[in-house]
């Protein structure tokens, strides 16, 4: 075990796509850069590369990796060797992978939990959707979580980051009225007594209500 060291060459969203385009499992692109395919722009530096899985398929990416990378298991600060046939239950939902040999991180994979057909946001188990709905394709068919998803991950931590702000700003106008409100409502549920981002949310949500009374 030792202690997380943030040395990242990551992978590009293309070289993600050669390498898990041939795996048995489903997946999806997330973090910052499910923002910007969804925007179909690169709007600021990204500093690594996540990946999101089921965690019923686990095991099944990693027989599929083995070759080439090693899997740690990122928990408390911590780096934890994933060992060959482990298999992961909650709260492991955080993993770590580096070429063999190399010292240098090429991407993450977050697990994501399910139930029958549900998708279910980690922090409140009553915010769920349907499994077929988290996901969007780019033009180039890269797959990647839904952009309210992942503003939900980002405005949900105990840590909103300046970056988290800016890919608010940078998403907001381009979410149509379903996702603004999905978005703002799961806020709310997880912060009922409110969060950061609400004020900012309904002012787009506002101002695409008063276009429609016009």
């Amino acid at each position: 075990m030792s202690e997380i060291k943030e040395i990242w060459e990551p992978l590009s969203v293309t070289e993600i796509q050669e390498i898990f385009s041939g795996t048995p499992v489903r997946w999806w692109i997330a973090g910052g850069w499910a923002l910007d395919l969804y925007l179909d722009e690169i709007t600021r530096k990204h500093d690594d590369i996540d990946v999101v899985i089921l965690r019923s398929q686990h095991l099944l990416l990693q027989n599929f990796l083995s070759a080439d990378w090693e899997g740690y298991k990122a928990f408390k600060g911590k780096l934890i060797p994933w060992n060959m046939n482990e298999k992961l239950d909650y709260p492991f939902d955080n993993l770590w992978f580096k070429k063999k040999g190399e010292s240098t991180w090429a991407f993450q994979v977050m697990i994501i939990d399910c139930e029958d057909d549900y998708w279910i946001y980690k922090r409140n188990g009553t915010i769920r959707r349907k499994r077929s709905d988290i996901g969007l394709t780019s033009s180039a068919e890269v797959p990647y979580l839904r952009p309210e998803i992942q503003l939900l991950y980002k405005g949900g931590s105990s840590l909103v980051r300046e970056k988290d702000n800016l890919d608010l700003e940078n998403v907001l106008p381009a979410l149509d009225e379903v996702s603004r409100e999905w978005l703002r409502n799961s806020l709310l549920i997880q912060y009922p007594n409110g969060h950061q981002w609400i004020k900012r949310i309904n002012t787009y949500i506002d101002s695409s209500q008063n276009m429609k009374l016009e």
